[in-house]
C-alpha cells in the first residue's frame, strides 16, 4: 500500500507532467506571421538543450545547468501564454505573471520545485554566465528556426524582424560565430532567391 505522503507526490508529480508541457502550444511570433506548421514552445526549449550540447566547455560553465535552465526557461508559458514585445503587455507584468505561473507549477513537486524555480529565477535575472549563455541559445534559436521556415516555405527574406530583434545582440563568441554563419547562409539564398526573379 502507497502512504499518503508517498501519494500526494505522485499525484503532485503527475499534475506537472501533464500542466508543465507545452508541447502543443504554438509560439506565438510564428503564429503572428502566418507560419504553416510552426514550432512549439517544447520544440523550442527541446532544440535549446541539444544546442547545449555543443558547448566547448573552456570557460568551465556548468553544462548541466544550462541544459536545465534551456528545459525549463520558457515553462511558464504553459499557464501565460508566449508573450511577446507584439502582446502589448509591459516586460515586468510579463515576468511578474511567469514568475506567479512558475511558483505555482513548482508548488506541485515539492522541494524539487524549489530548484526548478531558482535555475528559471537565475536565467530571469541575467546574472550570471550560464543565464546569459542560455539566452544566447535563445537567440540562436530563433534566427535558426527563422531561416529554416524562410527556406522551408520559399518566403527569403520574409522573417527579416526576427533577425533584426537580435543583431547585436548575442555575446558570447562561439554562439556569435554559429549566428553569423546562420545570417550569411540566409543571405546567400535571399540573394539567390532575387536575381532568379
Amino acid at each position: 500500500m502507497i502512504s499518503p505522503s508517498l501519494e500526494q507526490k505522485l499525484a503532485g508529480s503527475l499534475t506537472f507532467c501533464a500542466a508543465a508541457t507545452p508541447r502543443h502550444m504554438k509560439r506565438t511570433g510564428w503564429v503572428h506571421k502566418n507560419v504553416s506548421d510552426p514550432e512549439t514552445i517544447a520544440g523550442h526549449m527541446y532544440r535549446m538543450a541539444m544546442l547545449s550540447f555543443l558547448l566547448n566547455n573552456d570557460e568551465n560553465l556548468d553544462t548541466v545547468k544550462i541544459m536545465q535552465m534551456s528545459l525549463i526557461h520558457d515553462l511558464a508559458e504553459c499557464i501565460v501564454g508566449d508573450i511577446t514585445p507584439h502582446c502589448g503587455i509591459p516586460p515586468d507584468v510579463k515576468h511578474k505573471l511567469e514568475d506567479e505561473a512558475m511558483e505555482n507549477i513548482c508548488e506541485l513537486l515539492g522541494d524539487r520545485g524549489l530548484t526548478i524555480l531558482e535555475i528559471f529565477r537565475e536565467y530571469e535575472k541575467q546574472e550570471t554566465p550560464e543565464a546569459k549563455y542560455v539566452k544566447d541559445l535563445d537567440r540562436l534559436d530563433l534566427i535558426m528556426q527563422a531561416y529554416e521556415y524562410e527556406k522551408r516555405d520559399n518566403i527569403p527574406g520574409k522573417l527579416e524582424e526576427f533577425f533584426l530583434s537580435n543583431d547585436g545582440k548575442i555575446g558570447h563568441p562561439f554562439i556569435k560565430k554559429l549566428a553569423s554563419e546562420i545570417t550569411a547562409t540566409r543571405q546567400a539564398l535571399c540573394s539567390s532567391s532575387t536575381s532568379s526573379i
